[in-house]
């Protein structure tokens, strides 16, 4: 199927008999596939006379396309980059492997998730071919202390790359969701593996919607847009990983020595809520404030009754009031 997939991905209609050629395999067998491709959620259009063609193309992740976008400075920083057609989660794939051994530097892509998470354990639509899942490795000597605030910072470097790329108009919902009109565009997860004490190893998960079906918003529960609807010009997903990859790298390969206060103020730019009413979710209750900010380690501050309060992350939820 991946190899009919790649003859498809150019738009243009394909005889299933050409196909059946190209292939090695029957007309009925080429049929059988294109039905598999169909539940993928790719919109493949059959036409009697002209065959098969995924209507509008589709742009398949290539890790040579990819490896383009990096610059010198990070290529040395950069251990592999795995490409998969299909995986449960980035993250989990990540994790496995940051648990068996030293992965800083390991990145892994997938075409689609079929189990991709969010945080707070909530879903993540991974639909095939249309989005970016994207996975990235990172280890540091001192502990969970020299991470603090790097969610936050991931989110800004991120919406750097897609300002890179012509996409205006984004926003910041803390602690780490990029949004457009507070529709989400992107989301991003970070989950630790090792000693928090001594060397420990953290798995960055970014999710990006760039092209994806309306099909799919029965699935999700709030309300979502796609990077392509805000640029002028067309937003490939080899050149967005590749960008993302390398704002990534250049941001881990320093946060040591700059922290999270070399970020604090561009997050503060683009921060969605600064000075409104907002509710927090936690785990048993619920707090309603006025977003004041963030402090040096990104935990929130919040102005409830007259009285700031910090909120750091974890299991916490911001909602916006209409």
């Amino acid at each position: 199927m991946d190899r009919l997939l790649t003859i498809l991905s150019d738009g243009r209609y394909h005889s299933g008999e050409n196909l059946g050629k190209e292939l090695g395999i029957s007309r009925s067998a080429v049929w059988k596939q294109a039905q598999k491709i169909s539940l993928l959620g790719i919109l493949l259009e059959s036409k009697k006379g002209c065959g098969y063609r995924i209507s509008g193309g589709l742009e398949l992740l290539d890790i040579n396309l990819i490896h383009r976008q990096l610059s010198p400075a990070v290529k040395p920083l950069l251990l592999k980059i795995q490409l998969l057609s299909t995986v449960s989660s980035t993250n989990i794939l990540a994790r496995q492997r940051a648990e068996q051994d030293n992965a800083s530097g390991w990145v892994v892509l997938a075409e689609e998730q079929t189990s991709g998470r969010g945080r707070r354990g909530k879903s993540w639509v991974s639909p095939y071919g249309c989005n970016l899942y994207l996975s990235l490795v990172w280890g540091f000597d001192g502990g969970v202390k020299e991470i603090e605030g790097l969610s936050l910072a991931v989110a800004v470097v991120v919406l750097r790359g897609l300002r890179l790329l012509g996409v205006e108009g984004l926003s910041l919902k803390w602690p780490n969701d990029l949004l457009y009109q507070n529709k989400k565009i992107g989301g991003i997860l970070l989950e630790v593996v090792g000693d928090p004490s001594g060397y420990c190893q953290v798995v960055i998960g970014v999710g990006i919607n760039i092209n994806m079906s309306g099909q799919f918003s029965g699935s999700i529960a709030q309300a979502w847009a796609n990077v392509s609807e805000l640029s002028d010009s067309r937003v490939g997903r080899n050149q967005l990983a590749g960008i993302i990859i390398d704002q990534l790298l250049l941001l881990l390969s320093k946060y040591k020595k700059t922290g999270f206060m070399g970020y604090k103020e561009e997050w503060l730019q683009y921060d969605a809520f600064m000075n409104k009413k907002v509710k927090l979710l936690m785990m048993n209750n619920s707090v309603e404030g006025i977003v004041r900010g963030i402090d040096n380690s990104g935990a929130l501050m919040l102005e409830v009754d007259g009285a700031v309060k910090i909120f750091s992350g974890g299991e916490i939820s911001l909602r916006g009031f209409e």
